[in-house]
């Protein structure tokens, strides 16, 4: 049927041509480039390996901010001051207390320091020894002059009682300690009959320390500690050497505790304190 075959020597009709042209398809549509962007890159990594960003100048990074020791150092513990200028300052912390300090600390107590009394605890001690020494030497000179031997013999007995009683006191003196913890306040003093006399850091609610005229000028003071308005073993510490930086280590451990810890780099994660 004529109606049936295309007609001769024309194209191929329009349907035919739909049915077997390719469809184009979307491609995915990429931003405009800046003039200031670095080119569009379908794929980070490169056909030789490695990454796309290893090959990148340093400068399309942000450069990360980088610190010093020294700017770490209030951090680690280490920007602990060194000396103490006008009391104004601490200085370091003893790491260990001495072997006559240490059989009066319970394991989960943490040592903060001990002090000696200042040395003019022994100024009155001091000056009867070299009054002493003087008046034999004077006294021994003129009865050998005088041929009395006994009472030169007598007077040198006197003499070495005065030097061994000065000798006690500076013995008794090297023994008497003022000793610091987390939890308490100490005094221990005496070298056969020892006294221990202890106020919790909890107790105390006042505390103050005084200095002379001659106290600001060597550098003691007396500290008078109250713990709820009664009287207590600590009341009243006498001749505690540097009184400011002592002040200021009692109060520290009192308030700010952490502080001192962040200062010795031994922040929460050491030793427990009982806490």
């Amino acid at each position: 049927m004529t109606g049936s075959q295309p007609p001769e020597g024309g194209d191929t009709p329009r349907w035919h041509d739909r049915d077997t042209e390719p469809i184009p398809r979307a491609r995915p549509s990429q931003p405009e480039p800046d003039e200031f962007d670095e080119p569009y890159v379908a794929d980070p990594t490169p056909i030789g390996g490695g990454s796309y960003y290893d090959e990148q100048p340093a400068a399309d990074y942000e450069e990360r901010p980088s610190f010093t020791e020294d700017e770490f150092s209030g951090v680690r513990g280490g920007g602990a001051p060194e000396s103490v200028d006008d009391g104004s300052k601490m200085a370091p912390l003893d790491d260990e207390a001495s072997p006559q300090t240490q059989r009066y600390l319970f394991p989960t107590e943490k040592f903060r320091g001990e002090w000696k009394r200042h040395w003019i605890q022994l100024a009155r001690e001091g000056a009867v020894g070299v009054v002493a020494t003087i008046l034999m030497g004077y006294g021994t000179g003129w009865l050998t002059k005088h041929n009395q031997g006994s009472l030169r013999t007598a007077l040198l007995v006197i003499w070495a009682v005065v030097i061994l009683w000065v000798a006690w006191k500076v013995a008794d003196w090297w023994y008497d300690r003022f000793i610091l913890t987390n939890k308490r306040v100490m005094v221990v003093s005496g070298i056969f009959a020892r006294n221990v006399a202890m106020m919790p850091l909890s107790r105390v609610t006042d505390m103050k320390y005084v200095q002379t005229f001659s106290g600001r000028l060597l550098g003691y003071g007396n500290f008078e500690l109250e713990s709820a308005g009664q009287d207590q073993a600590l009341r009243n510490i006498k001749n505690l050497p540097n009184p400011n930086e002592l002040y200021l280590r009692i109060v520290e451990e009192m308030y700010e505790p952490e502080a001192v810890e962040a200062r010795l780099g031994r922040a929460s994660g050491g030793v427990d304190d009982g806490t």
